[in-house]
């Protein structure tokens, strides 16, 4: 019996220790990766808008072809909507709204995930006139809950999310230097 109480009393002061020590990391992450595409920022920025067009490049739509999808008013316009919902983990439900774009400059886009779990966060695309080439940023920025933020020390979002980033940006110039 004192071996079961002293087992509870360490799990119950690491459980403590973890929540003071979330308490001391930081919420907001962001992940930003780029690359250089070998065409006129016109015709980058006029792909990137158009939200279906990820189906193409975004390592997050390939994962899972046969997701259910559904979209609301124009592509390529403020207030689009598309949304998704995947019975697979790695993709799972949410939505995605064009929230703002500055023309052959930068898009902002909304997102809403609901499974696998529920958090909003969002996204922009920056295109940068390198004369022949275009220069394309894509972040990713969110905010990590209390106490769930503790994982920051255990995992690096950066390299978790930069990964998929940076290959959708390359698929991306794949497909507009074909």
């Amino acid at each position: 019996m004192h071996t079961f109480i002293l087992i509870l009393k360490i799990l119950l002061a690491v459980i403590v220790i973890l929540l003071v020590a979330a308490a001391f990391v930081k919420k907001e992450y962001s992940v930003v990766r780029t690359v250089a595409v070998n065409k006129p920022v016109s015709v980058v920025f006029d792909y990137l808008k158009h939200l279906n067009n990820q189906k193409q490049y975004s390592v997050w739509t390939m994962r899972d072809p046969n997701a259910k999808t559904e979209t609301k008013g124009v592509d390529g316009t403020v207030g689009f909507i598309a949304s998704w919902d995947s019975k697979n983990s790695q993709v799972g439900k949410g939505e995605q709204e064009i929230i703002g774009l500055d023309e052959n400059k930068k898009i902002d886009i909304r997102l809403q995930f609901y499974k696998p779990f529920n958090c909003a966060a969002s996204a922009n695309f920056v295109t940068n006139d390198l004369g022949n080439k275009t220069e394309v940023a894509w972040t990713f920025n969110g905010i990590m809950p209390y106490p769930f933020n503790i994982m920051r020390v255990f995992t690096s979002i950066d390299k978790m999310i930069g990964k998929d980033l940076q290959d959708g940006l390359n698929n991306l110039r794949a497909i507009l230097e074909k």
